[in-house]
């Protein structure tokens, strides 16, 4: 059984195994909740998941994909999500108030829905757990921006 990565940045092999992936699977459901989802296996071990283990259980990709956004990055939020050319493209942000050409969002891309919502989520998950200057550096972008403007 794999252990949930304590500071969340070894989550690279995950992402690399969304872009072979053909569709979402329980076992691919199970595996990114036991690496990547420490707060998923609490409420779990208390009872609280009911409602996404149902939907593992009868296939409700996008349903559990939003659901782990929601117990694991509770200040993110899906900006975009589109559908061009046989794609579709997730875009997860954590600042849904900048413009969208300052807004640093985690995005991914993929033939089917549920594993493009849950690459952007495992990216999202990387940046969050991985970059300690991400508030400065948007700051500064901000400040950056406004300068321009202003």
């Amino acid at each position: 059984m794999l252990s949930v990565s304590k500071n969340g940045c070894d989550l690279e092999g995950l992402v690399n195994e969304f872009e072979n992936t053909d569709a979402v699977t329980a076992d691919l459901v199970r595996h990114i909740i036991t690496k990547a989802c420490p707060r998923f296996l609490l409420l779990q071990k208390a009872g609280k998941t009911t409602n996404a283990d149902r939907s593992i259980q009868v296939g409700a990709w996008c349903d559990v994909a939003l659901a782990l956004i929601k117990i694991e990055l509770p200040a993110w939020s899906i900006r975009r999500l589109v559908h061009e050319d046989g794609e579709w493209f997730c875009s997860l942000t954590n600042e849904p108030n900048l413009p969208l050409t300052l807004d640093d969002t985690a995005d991914f891309s993929h033939p089917v829905l549920p594993v493009a919502i849950l690459g952007a989520f495992i990216e999202a998950l990387q940046r969050e757990n991985c970059s300690s200057d991400r508030p400065a550096s948007r700051r500064a972008a901000l400040a950056h921006a406004s300068a321009a403007t202003g």
